[in-house]
């Protein structure tokens, strides 16, 4: 698969309306692999991006989909956390959401790439059963599971995957990983952690996680990485659908630094350090989606009225470094970049 791309870069799937079929087909008509991102969709409504997808580029592309977590949580600690957000959302005349579980549509959604045949299928915060994988296969998709760490790459290649995505601790937005385990937060970043899923499994590997330019992207082809995964750098991208004002954060001098916090969605997730990670970080239980769920009208409210500080500015630790430019014209500077990085 990645020995066909003309250049080996994948455009990161950004779940909540980040990457759209205009940014995917843009990255996948310049020689990379666009991505459309299934999270937080119906099924219809993947479907219907699919279909307009196909209308701007006849390039192949990629579909990424949610993996169903754990449906047990500490009730007792999901409750202290949302009084305390009932006041939080009071100030911006919100609400505190419904804290519910589900499965992110996951059953209709297979049917989804199934049925349309998607040509590359990714998956997060878990491995989906063998089963899946080859019937995936079987109707032509190549399938790529995004780990964490060496146990969850071993999983992955025992359940048939064709590639991983190895993500890094530098990576923006949610971390991939299997579990929603406090105990186990750390992750390695990323040259270490590619070199040891390297040394682990005998298949093709994606490097993502802070990678920025095309001199970043050539020391992870060095490093054993068949191609990269770019989110971050995307993002100011005029196709990208983040909201105006996250595209505004990631060059105001006012944000010096990226931060993890479970605060937005109840999974640990990179993105701009605010004032309501500050406040609850410390609060907030390991409780996804029910956490996203809760927050999600106040994340809502906060950027109806332009207030950052109470937004989830995702992004990963380069992201002084994301250029506002067509992202076909990235993706052109970007090579321009790997080839004199690689003394071509």
């Amino acid at each position: 698969m990645f020995s066909t791309l003309p250049v080996p870069i994948i455009q990161a799937p950004m779940a909540g309306g980040v990457s759209t079929p205009e940014l995917a087909a843009a990255v996948s008509n310049a020689g990379g692999l666009g991505f459309l991102a299934g999270g937080y969709q119906t099924a219809e409504m993947m479907r219907t991006e699919i279909h307009k997808l196909r209308t701007l580029t006849d390039r192949p592309f990629g579909v990424n989909v949610f993996v169903p977590g754990e449906t047990t949580v500490d009730e007792e600690t999901l409750s202290r956390y949302r009084a305390v957000l009932a006041t939080e959302a009071e100030r911006l005349g919100a609400t505190v959401g419904e804290p519910k579980w589900d499965d992110d549509d996951w059953e209709a959604k297979l049917d989804v790439l199934l049925k349309e045949r998607v040509p590359v299928v990714s998956f997060t915060f878990g491995c989906p059963e063998t089963a899946v994988i080859t019937a995936l296969q079987k109707a032509g998709a190549f399938v790529i599971v995004t780990v964490t760490s060496v146990e969850e790459a071993q999983i992955a290649a025992e359940a048939g995957a064709n590639a991983l995505c190895v993500q890094g601790a530098e990576a923006g937005g949610h971390r991939a990983s299997f579990r929603n385990d406090p105990e186990k937060d750390e992750v390695l970043t990323l040259f270490p952690l590619l070199a040891d899923v390297h040394a682990s499994v005998r298949l093709p590997l994606v490097a993502a996680g802070g990678i920025m330019d095309g001199y970043g992207i050539a020391a992870a082809l060095q490093a054993g990485a068949s191609a990269v995964q770019l989110g971050t750098a995307f993002l100011r991208c005029p196709e990208s659908g983040a909201h105006p004002l996250h595209k505004q954060a990631l060059v105001d001098p006012r944000f010096t630094e990226t931060a993890v916090t479970r605060a937005f969605t109840g999974r640990p997730a990179r993105g701009l350090a605010n004032r309501f990670m500050a406040e609850y970080s410390d609060l907030a239980p390991a409780a996804y989606p029910q956490v996203h769920h809760m927050t999600k009208p106040m994340r809502a409210a906060a950027a109806k009225v332009g207030d950052r500080e109470r937004m989830a500015l995702w992004a990963g630790e380069g992201y002084r470094m994301a250029r506002e430019l067509p992202a076909g014209e990235l993706v052109r500077e970007l090579k321009r970049e790997l080839e004199e990085a690689q003394g071509r």
